[in-house]
């Protein structure tokens, strides 16, 4: 693991210290019973699990039930119910989505605002609504929505809204739009830098257009857009809620900002209602920061690695790949050409020296890269940093991995570098990936997890919320059957088994994020995180997995979702 991990106990989780004046008893807290999914290699089904100060103490058969029955057990009969791991985010925004949907950031996403005029029309009427104070959107997808959205130039942005800030973020918030007043409020004029990592669009004479990609200047467009620090708790419990209610009992935050990470890591403050584990990853910068070491913090929240986006979003049309996007009306309206687009947000030699500025001292690296070429080039970067400095367990990570190919994949195995799918692409945008943006021969395949597994990668499925919602059950479903919301099946023979899709939604996530000695399969010691769910994943059809229940959620112990309480 990480340099800097030092505990492997977590008191905030309900876990308790063994106490040596106490004699040794096997009598469990909990004691379910029926179907349980262990996702262990060793035992991988069992008919009994039983639960003791926050860990799981024991998996068998009801025979062996009988060991861990006690005056005070409670008895949970599972029927036709199942009981699974916890399921694990690995590639999320936990605190993100809190400090944006807590705030005044109005949601117009396709999934929430369905057509371009509804998304307009919110956009208007929350303006005049809030006067002078301006307003911030997120979620304008021209693909999503459909015809009709706008061209947001600013001199749109400015008749919109002449008096008032106003910024609209797209769907993949990796392009922002900004008028005139939202500049001068973040300080931006034609002299401002460009920041590493990230660009402002400019007019021929330089002035600004009123765009900005990547997380580094969009974050530039908010400078005074955070939570008051007494709301920052509050906000996020509010989220892990909501987590807890789709079976999420552990999740990455994968731009972590330094003042998140500091309130999150202050042993002065308390999280006591936090019920989803986190795992953080900082946007890298070109220099560490001095006094911050990988591993801090504990089994409930730690930092892990550093986030890198080597490239941007194949909807904004800046992802580095080496065919050509489709000659359609929809990718002339959105301007993106013919060509091959082969911009990443770094150099090679930029890239490689902010890899090697983190690695040696135990960082785990993630690079978001959706283009083959963009994978290519972290590839060579994590196979020179591998090269000078081997041995270690890295679980380098590549993000996303829309255009990844086979010999990618096998190569990346090869290396040991782990893979992080976002499968839901081919559920929202498949139909647009292959009709209107890339074609069969690339669309079809967006997202190839089997691909990956087949090369010997572990992977983990992923929403990337706010991209697109938390959702493990439909993750499960789009990775088994590759469907698009249409009903066409893209690429089928990259269609996952169930058994590797939860593998990627636990242990193989779990793995990951450096957590999978604490949580992420039904294993004796482990915390017993655990979700029940209203049937068992392998006894329905693929296509129906969504559509399960999740009828509760634990961590370590605690239901934190649910009521499953039974008699006995």
């Amino acid at each position: 693991m990480a340099a800097g991990r030092t505990d492997s106990s977590d008191d905030r989780a309900g876990h308790r210290e063994p106490d040596p004046e106490r004699p040794v008893v096997h009598d469990a807290d909990i004691l379910f019973l029926g179907t349980a999914v262990t996702m262990d290699g060793d035992r991988p089904f069992a008919d009994a699990v039983a639960v003791r100060d926050g860990r799981v103490l024991g998996v068998g058969s009801r025979i062996d039930a009988e060991q861990w029955r006690g005056p005070g057990t409670r008895i949970v009969e599972l029927g036709a119910r199942c009981l699974l791991p916890g399921f694990i985010e690995a590639h999320g925004h936990p605190i993100v989505e809190a400090r944006l949907f807590g705030t005044d950031l109005v949601d117009i996403r396709p999934m929430t605002v369905p057509t371009a005029a509804e998304a307009v029309d919110v956009v208007r009427k929350t303006l005049s609504v809030r006067g002078t104070e301006g307003a911030s959107f997120i979620g304008w997808d021209p693909l999503g929505h459909g015809p009709g959205l706008p061209d947001p130039t600013l001199q749109w942005l400015d008749e919109l809204s002449p008096d008032a800030p106003l910024v609209i973020l797209t769907q993949s918030a990796h392009l922002g739009f900004f008028n005139s007043r939202a500049a001068e409020r973040a300080g931006l004029d034609a002299t401002t830098p460009d920041p590493s990592g990230g660009r402002f669009g400019r007019e021929e004479d330089g002035s600004l257009s009123g765009t900005a990609y990547e997380q580094s200047a969009i974050r530039a467009l908010f400078p005074d857009h955070r939570n008051p620090r007494e709301q920052f708790a509050a906000a996020l419990s509010r989220e892990v809620t909501r987590l807890n209610q789709v079976g999420v009992t552990t999740m990455s935050e994968m731009a972590c900002l330094p003042e998140w990470r500091a309130a999150l890591l202050d042993p002065n403050r308390s999280f006591d209602g936090l019920t989803v584990r986190l795992r953080l990853y900082a946007p890298a910068e070109e220099t560490p920061p001095i006094g911050v070491h990988p591993g801090e913090g504990n089994d409930m929240i730690r930092e892990v690695g550093v986030k890198i986006w080597v490239d941007g979003s194949p909807w904004v049309g800046n992802i580095s790949v080496s065919f050509p996007y489709l000659d359609t009306e929809l990718t002339r309206s959105l301007g993106l050409g013919t060509r091959p687009r082969t911009t990443t947000n770094y150099s090679w030699d930029a890239l490689a020296a902010i890899v090697e500025a983190y690695f040696p001292l135990g960082w785990q690296v993630a690079c978001h890269a959706h283009g083959d070429l963009a994978i290519d080039m972290v590839l060579d970067v994590y196979e020179s940093v591998l090269y000078r400095y081997p041995g270690r367990d890295h679980r380098l990570r590549l993000e996303h991995v829309g255009a990844m190919r086979e010999d990618q994949f096998v190569r990346a195995a090869g290396l040991g570098v782990t893979a992080s799918v976002f499968i839901d692409h081919v559920y929202y945008w498949g139909d647009l990936l292959t009709e209107e943006l890339f074609g069969e021969t690339y669309g079809a395949r967006w997202a190839s997890a089997r691909s990956a597994v087949d090369a010997g990668m572990r992977i983990s499925l992923h929403n990337d919320p706010p991209a697109t919602p938390e959702n493990p059950l439909h993750n499960i479903t789009v990775a088994t059957t590759r469907r698009s919301r249409s009903g066409r099946v893209l690429a089928p023979e990259e269609c996952l088994t169930v058994a590797q899709a939860l593998r990627a939604e636990t242990i193989d996530a779990a793995y990951q994020l450096f957590c999978d000695d604490v949580t992420g399969s039904i294993t004796p010691g482990k915390y017993a995180d655990l979700v029940v769910l209203s049937a068992n994943p392998y006894d329905v059809a693929p296509e129906d997995i969504r559509d399960l229940d999740v009828v509760a959620t634990f961590l370590a112990g605690r239901q934190v979702h649910g009521d499953l309480w039974a008699e006995g």
